[in-house]
């Protein structure tokens, strides 16, 4: 089934673009049951929505879509990003934990969280594609909060911005035959104090799995404290990412000995053992490479592989691991990559994408 959305609709069943929703969340609570294969369609525009959820989860074989209609494939009239905007309507960003593009709510979180619980359990097995998601506190960010579950996504051509985090996962799940991925995305964090990256990427494994839990392809990962980030203060949970032609990029050369150094590019927040990571063809920019917040001692246990051209541009006075290439002038055609193009950059196949 095919719902769609646009403010040139009349807001009347979100059938075609002439009955279109006005909004994302009146076309997510119509996906009619949990069958899987539906598709949400959305004309290029600004939605100022928050909190997003849908009816139902995918299936098996059968992912849901959101998607934008970037190259007016799908007739909606327009081209370009369609832009989820989360912050106050009235007075701009709003960084508040638990505020975000995607529903995710910890009751007791604090004396004003006091809400029922709510989990991003709800969008497993959902594909994204074609949206600019910003102006709160997580961008791309799925947070199972509680709920302990397996889940998979797939996000392609999409850029998040975030206070806390650009994109990634808490809280979850993997499965082995369906991995969470990004492709060709673009995760900007905002923020540089206490819990914070560009990609947050947390699998509640009591064990090292035997496969990648996460896998990002052609991302640009850009952040003020780091670029990748897993386990948290006290949580010492088991990850592995794979990073394939990505570039990662913090934001911080601060000086060590009067400044404010970055942990490191990619960071195990509690321990090191906590994160396996394998990169491929990628660049790193920032202080120094990896880092352990907590624990520092145990950034010796980060494991981690290297594959073809993986290069380093770090502070001077900082190693470069084994396996890395150190640059010694600034990469500046990969620099470029900060931005997003003003749609994405590749136009998507009509139909699903799993």
């Amino acid at each position: 089934m095919d719902i769609f959305v646009s403010k040139l609709g009349d807001n009347r069943d979100g059938r075609s673009w002439k009955t279109a929703y006005h909004s994302i969340q009146q076309a997510l609570l119509a996906v009619p049951d949990a069958r899987g294969g539906h598709r949400i369609i959305v004309r290029p525009d600004t939605y100022v929505e928050a909190n997003l959820y849908p009816a139902y989860k995918g299936a098996v074989g059968a992912y849901n879509e959101l998607i934008g209609d970037s190259y007016n494939q799908w007739g909606s009239g327009a081209t370009g990003w369609v832009v989820i905007d989360s912050g106050d309507p009235a007075a701009g960003f709003k960084s508040y934990d638990w505020w975000s593009t995607f529903r995710a709510y910890l009751k007791g979180w604090s004396p004003g969280h006091t809400d029922e619980g709510f989990s991003c359990i709800i969008w497993d097995r959902w594909r994204f594609e074609g949206l600019y998601t910003t102006g709160s506190d997580a961008g791309l960010f799925f947070d199972g909060v509680q709920q302990h579950e397996p889940f998979s996504i797939l996000v392609e051509n999409c850029v998040g911005i975030g206070r806390a985090f650009g994109g990634g996962v808490a809280g979850v799940l993997s499965r082995p035959e369906e991995p969470i991925r990004f492709r060709h995305c673009h995760l900007w964090a905002l923020d540089f104090i206490g819990d914070t990256a560009a990609a947050y990427l947390r699998v509640e494994n009591k064990t090292m799995p035997a496969q990648p839990d996460t896998i990002l392809e052609h991302c640009t990962l850009v952040g003020p404290q780091c670029s990748v980030k897993t386990s948290n203060f006290t949580l010492t949970p088991y990850t592995w990412i794979s990073l394939k032609s990505c570039h990662l990029i913090t934001l911080n050369f601060s000086q060590p000995e009067m400044g404010q150094p970055s942990a490191g590019i990619i960071v195990s927040v509690q321990r090191g053992e906590c994160l396996k990571i394998d990169l491929e063809d990628c660049l790193l920019m920032g202080y120094k490479v990896f880092g352990v917040m907590v624990e520092e001692d145990t950034v010796k246990d980060i494991q981690y592989a290297t594959h073809g051209d993986c290069r380093a541009y770090v502070q001077f006075k900082q190693d470069v691991p084994p396996g890395f290439r150190r640059l010694t002038a600034w990469p500046t055609t990969e620099f470029q990559t900060l931005a997003p193009l003003d749609r994405p950059a590749g136009r998507p196949a009509v139909g699903p994408g799993v």
